[in-house]
């Protein structure tokens, strides 16, 4: 006797979820580096650390600080800071923090993985 079944195939829309899953843990990753780089930044009156913002497209984000002085204050490593503040705010958590923001991204993606 013959048995039949059938396959629902949903390859799109799982792909379509996927994408933008991947969308939302690029920009949720971008905004955890943000959150740990503000540890990090020179803060006097807190106009650089509040200047921090993240922009993100599809499948790229950026994390950026938008001051006059933010370029030498992160590269410039003579620079004195207060305890805790250091230069290379971003760079340094970039390194730190890769495995946490990766985690963050694949989580997005497995929620949204049927």
């Amino acid at each position: 006797m013959a048995q039949r079944s059938s396959l629902k195939w949903n390859g799109p829309q799982v792909a379509a979820a996927v994408m933008k899953a991947a969308e939302k843990g690029v920009k949720l990753a971008a905004e955890h580096l943000l959150e740990e780089s503000r540890k990090l930044v020179p803060h006097e009156e807190g106009t650089l650390e509040r200047s921090g913002t993240v922009s993100a497209d599809g499948l790229r984000a950026a994390v950026s600080y938008d001051t006059p002085y933010a370029i030498k204050q992160h590269e410039d490593l003579n620079l004195k800071h207060d305890d805790d503040r250091e230069g290379k705010y971003l760079e340094k958590p970039a390194r730190t923090q890769a495995k946490a923001m990766q985690d963050i991204m694949a989580a997005q993606i497995r929620r949204a993985i049927p």
